[in-house]
């Protein structure tokens, strides 16, 4: 069984007084995993999940009506 590898986005800005940052993994074939930093709780994602998933985000299915 391989380990995941998290990474954080470039754009996660850590500080002791603030350390959200979302962590994924997609070193093991097939399978995407985001943690939250704080937390260390895990969501698991096949890679045609995640794949739909940042298609919908980049079209806008997410966004919150203000």
């Amino acid at each position: 069984m391989q380990k995941f590898q998290f990474r954080k986005s470039s754009a996660c800005q850590y500080n002791n007084k603030d350390p959200r940052c979302v962590e994924v993994a997609t070193n093991v074939p097939g399978q995407v995993v985001v943690r939250s930093s704080v937390t260390g709780r895990a969501l698991q994602f096949t890679t045609d999940e995640w794949t739909a998933f940042l298609e919908g985000a980049k079209l806008g299915e997410f966004d919150l009506s203000v």
